[in-house]
């Protein structure tokens, strides 16, 4: 069902090193707007014989890799899904963990995001979030704002369903309060209300750790995403990967649903 579609690359048991250098690459052609699950982090730190909260500090490292390649490249924007509204599911002491790694992370790259002109946004609701992670995120946007490299979106209690129940909500108080004509809702309207506002839809979304879902990550936003996936695990993820996607991002013919004439 899914040949063709899905594209993946060895385990991270049997894992090499990838060759791909830029060279490769189609530099006119890089996507402008890259979305990452980042997925795989407890069964990697499993895999090392460690707890999976140790996973989780070693993908938030990953990120800051990623995040410089894919600014190196002339990528524009990078939206990665940090903390899910199902997330919240987990072990008390995961969630306190990861909580506390975002502030911890929110605070220490303060300078990194600065040295390499990376603004930092963030999608999601912010009901439940600690008061210091929501002061962090607030700093963060504050320090970054006037930065003009890539765009960072951290996905924080973000879920692709509960945004556009939000848009929704929005939209129908905008008609209740005879701000907005029914008539006049298209997609343009709607966009205009989703997390995302302003930003271009994702050309590529990049999914690590081996499962073949998109976990309801930006639902709207990538109906017509180019998929890549990897059995590599998040905390393994390194540029060459990066590379890789794009490569294979670029070997695609995008035809938004009609058809390539020649």
């Amino acid at each position: 069902m899914f040949k063709g579609l899905f594209q993946t690359t060895k385990s991270p048991v049997k894992q090499e090193k990838l060759q791909f250098d830029t060279s490769d690459l189609d530099m006119n052609n890089i996507p402008k707007h890259i979305a990452i699950i980042m997925d795989g982090n407890g069964r990697w730190a499993k895999a090392q014989g460690k707890v999976r909260t140790y996973g989780h500090q070693r993908g938030a490292e990953t990120l800051k890799k990623i995040v410089r390649a894919a600014n190196d490249l002339g990528v524009k924007v990078i939206s990665a899904y940090a903390f899910s509204t199902e997330n919240w599911k987990r072990p008390i002491t995961e969630v306190n963990f990861i909580m506390d790694l975002l502030s911890r992370y929110l605070t220490s790259e303060i300078q990194e995001f600065n040295d390499n002109n990376v603004q930092v946004r963030f999608l999601g609701s912010r009901a439940g979030l600690p008061q210091i992670v929501q002061e962090k995120m607030d700093n963060a946007i504050r320090q970054t704002q006037n930065n003009t490299g890539i765009i960072l979106n951290l996905a924080i209690n973000y879920g692709g369903q509960a945004e556009i129940l939000h848009a929704v909500q929005s939209i129908a108080q905008e008609v209740y309060e005879g701000k907005l004509d029914v008539s006049s809702i298209n997609n343009k309207v709607f966009e205009e209300h989703l997390y995302t506002q302003g930003l271009p839809a994702p050309d590529l979304l990049i999914r690590p750790g081996g499962d073949l879902r998109i976990s309801n990550f930006l639902l709207w936003q990538i109906a017509y995403a180019e998929i890549w996936t990897t059995k590599t695990y998040w905390p393994d993820f390194t540029p060459d990967h990066l590379v890789e996607a794009i490569l294979a991002y670029q070997g695609r013919e995008r035809r938004y649903g009609g058809l390539v004439t020649k």
